[in-house]
């Protein structure tokens, strides 16, 4: 009974890791995706839009 007891631990590993992998790559694309890329979108675009605001208009108070 020995060896059952050391074979658990690494099989309830290798469950829970499988099912990470395919909740990973069921969640990939499908209708989330949109809106995940919007998002992405969206927020680069906020970060070029502050990076590409004059530094002056910060420092005047």
């Amino acid at each position: 009974m020995d060896y059952v007891s050391a074979l658990v631990p690494p099989v309830v590993m290798a469950v829970f890791f499988i099912g990470l992998i395919v909740t990973i790559v069921k969640t990939q694309g499908g209708a989330n995706k949109a809106k995940e890329d919007a998002f992405v979108d969206a927020a680069l675009a906020r970060a070029e839009s502050a990076r590409q605001t004059p530094r002056d208009q910060h420092t005047k108070g």
